[in-house]
């Protein structure tokens, strides 16, 4: 695919992505938040079936807003669903995914350091990963299982463990990381449309059959909302880990996913248990506290400098011959690079002063990340980098 067309198709569906996520996770936070704060109305509001009711202000009006325990004794004329959110959120996702790295997989998804696979063979496991995580949920969610939280997530979380590492030992660090966000974003999908839409409709189909709605229709419906709250914080970070590659360019880089999705389900926690009244500032105070350890634990060591290299100096010149060759077919006025048509995040390296200006940069992506030049395409050696360690260290002290 011509790169320019690719950049306007990746900017298209990144937006509408964008765009589609923001409705259905701002829904997403508004209902719970909403199903939280219902109070017990009146009597005369019980008396007509209705189990909650909240009054607000917005945009300079009054809201009041009742919820029926089952439903209300007629249908209304009209009926507000929330399902398209949620739909296009995940179709725009999977069309970004496929253009990204399976359409692009010998640029984004395949890493030979990791595994030399053909394009049809990391597409294959990346489709078979999400079938796998997508089907083990379903068919534990669909059990007795359901009744039992704790042990439902701990189970669950043992398998994304297992997903992470697995996708990890084949895939690009970017690659695997994604494919996890492909995984929970299809429960989250799924979610919506095998549990929560039959429920609402089987809801709807009672009250226009004048009988009783079955309280298991809502139980499940709810069921699935709650879990959808807890991996929106999750799959927030892995939408953005890509421009963070202290986090997926650590060894244990799987491990470090699962921390992060722990860290920020328990967040989500605190708001959850603060919509009730409860304040537990220390479930807050933990997450802080575990990102902080996890962020000492992951921190790149910079390169180790022997006391004579420290003495050394290295020619300005000889770090421009370095990123000419290894940096300036895509950080360059005219990249000649076959995907990157423009220099990403605008940096270009065009002569001493503009490396001198990137230097910060260049230090935590090449010389600590090691995460550029991107996927190493252009072989940049060991010996380059110490190279640039040593100039770096020697302009920091000037």
């Amino acid at each position: 695919m011509d790169p320019y067309i690719n950049e306007w198709l990746n900017l298209i569906i990144r937006f509408a992505h964008v765009i589609t996520g923001i409705a259905w996770i701002g829904a997403s936070f508004y209902f719970v938040w909403l199903d939280n704060h219902l109070e017990k109305p009146p009597k005369w509001k019980e008396e007509k079936g209705i189990g909650g009711d909240l009054w607000a202000i917005h945009g300079g009006g009054f809201y009041e807003v009742a919820k029926y325990k089952l439903a209300p004794p007629q249908m209304p004329t009209t009926l507000h669903w929330f399902k398209w959110e949620a739909y296009t959120t995940w179709l725009t996702g999977f069309l970004l995914l496929s253009l990204m790295f399976y359409v692009g997989a010998d640029s984004y998804l395949i890493d030979k350091r990791v595994a030399d696979l053909t394009q049809f063979q990391a597409i294959a496991i990346g489709l078979g990963s999400i079938v796998i995580g997508v089907g083990s949920y379903e068919l534990l969610v669909r059990t007795k299982l359901r009744e039992h939280g704790i042990v439902l997530g701990l189970i669950l979380i043992l398998i994304g463990t297992a997903l992470s590492y697995g996708l990890t030992q084949v895939f690009s660090a970017r690659g695997a990381y994604m494919h996890m966000g492909a995984i929970i974003g299809t429960i989250m999908a799924g979610n919506v449309f095998f549990g929560i839409m039959p429920s609402q409709r089987a809801l709807v189909k009672a009250v226009e059959e004048g009988t009783a709605p079955d309280p298991a229709y809502g139980l499940n419906a709810k069921l699935r909302s709650t879990h959808n709250t807890y991996t929106t914080l999750p799959i927030i970070f892995i939408m953005i880990s890509n421009h963070y590659p202290m986090t997926y360019n650590h060894s244990a880089n799987w491990l470090v996913l699962i921390a992060i999705i722990l860290i920020t389900a328990a967040v989500r926690q605190y708001f959850v248990l603060r919509h009730f009244g409860k304040q537990k500032p220390l479930v807050l105070v933990g997450s802080v506290v575990a990102t902080i350890i996890l962020a000492f634990i992951i921190a790149p060591r910079s390169a180790e400098l022997t006391a004579e290299q420290k003495r050394q100096t290295v020619d300005t010149s000889q770090v421009q011959q370095i990123i000419e060759q290894r940096c300036s077919s895509c950080h360059s006025a005219h990249p000649t690079d076959d995907v990157f048509t423009i220099a990403p995040a605008g940096i270009v390296f065009s002569d001493a002063a503009s490396i001198i200006q990137w230097a910060p940069r260049i230090q935590a992506r090449v010389v600590d990340a090691k995460d550029m030049p991107f996927m190493n395409k252009t072989h940049m050696t060991d010996e380059e980098r110490r190279t640039l360690a040593i100039w770096l260290a020697n302009t920091s002290r000037q």
